[in-house]
């Protein structure tokens, strides 16, 4: 029995474009999820496997992200109007071209007043955190006498697009990674932290006040840290928490290090000035590391997962 191709497409789904407006020490933040697909006069590269009229993928995610330099990002919606308008007007075997397109939003983080910044800090203007992604946690264990107490939060997504290095490491004969003096810094933050509240006795802590603010702390420590490492501004962040909060004595982050690379646009004639990221999420750096109160002991599990 005789058969026919029916509908199809290709292309390059879920390209990770991250664009940095500079507008002087204020930046703007575009965080973009492009899904590319062609359709067209394809059918001699199904019968034949002739890709004459084949455009290939690659070359569909190269186009993502020289666009995102040449054009910006002014919104989803024109940063895809672009798109499809140069698939479909500059290959003439391409009828249709399909762009989906996830935003994900962020937020500039409001950060404290002058006295807590670090040395030389103006108002921060390059640290943002992701819309409506966290979720808030906690584990209750009551054995008939004492309770214990800890709460936190996970996929609290943050970025600096500046005011953080990585350089001075030790390197062996495997070691390929530059040194950098100006990089993004992102994480996904998972916290755990333990009360001090563990009996009727004592005055209960007013929780949602408690989790508000520690989240407040958390992010103003991450924005106003210079950072050499991730290690440090993690420990400036549980720092401030435990400084801060006298109801709080142990806090643990897992912070997975979300690694964004300068694309090379000069094959495309282009130059990339801290512009234009290609976002990856694996393989990542995973830093993990529990901050207390002097003279307490810890409680909470080194594994999360369990938790």
């Amino acid at each position: 029995m005789p058969t026919i191709l029916g509908q199809n497409q290709y292309g390059k789904a879920e390209n990770r474009v991250v664009r940095i407006t500079r507008d002087g020490d204020t930046h703007h933040i575009k965080d973009l999820n492009v899904s590319v697909a062609l359709s067209g006069a394809m059918d001699d590269v199904h019968y034949s496997g002739s890709n004459a009229n084949v455009l290939p993928t690659d070359t569909t995610k190269n186009t993502v992200f020289a666009f995102a330099k040449e054009h910006g990002i002014e919104s989803a919606e024109q940063f895809g109007i672009h798109l499809a308008r140069h698939f479909v007007t500059t290959q003439e075997a391409i009828e249709v071209a399909r762009i989906r397109i996830e935003e994900y939003a962020w937020e500039r983080i409001a950060t404290s007043d002058g006295n807590s910044r670090f040395i030389g800090a103006d108002e921060v203007r390059h640290s943002f955190v992701r819309k409506g992604q966290e979720l808030r946690t906690t584990q209750v264990t009551y054995d008939g006498e004492k309770w214990e107490v800890v709460s936190g939060l996970k996929d609290l997504t943050v970025l600096n697009s500046t005011n953080s290095e990585f350089w001075g490491y030790a390197k062996d004969k495997y070691t390929t990674l530059k040194e950098t003096y100006d990089r993004i810094l992102a994480t996904d933050v998972s916290a755990r932290w333990r009360y001090n509240w563990t009996d009727d006795g004592q005055r209960v802590p007013n929780w949602e006040k408690s989790y508000q603010q520690t989240r407040g702390h958390m992010l103003e420590a991450f924005a106003e840290t210079y950072s050499l490492s991730l290690q440090q501004t993690l420990y400036q962040m549980g720092s401030r928490i435990i400084n801060s909060r006298t109801e709080i004595d142990e806090i643990r982050f897992s912070l997975p290090n979300n690694h964004h690379f300068l694309v090379d646009l000069e094959p495309f004639g282009l130059t990339n000035e801290n512009e234009v990221y290609f976002a990856a999420d694996r393989p990542y750096g995973l830093i993990e590391a529990t901050v207390l109160r002097d003279g307490v002991e810890p409680r909470i599990p080194v594994d999360l997962t369990n938790l």
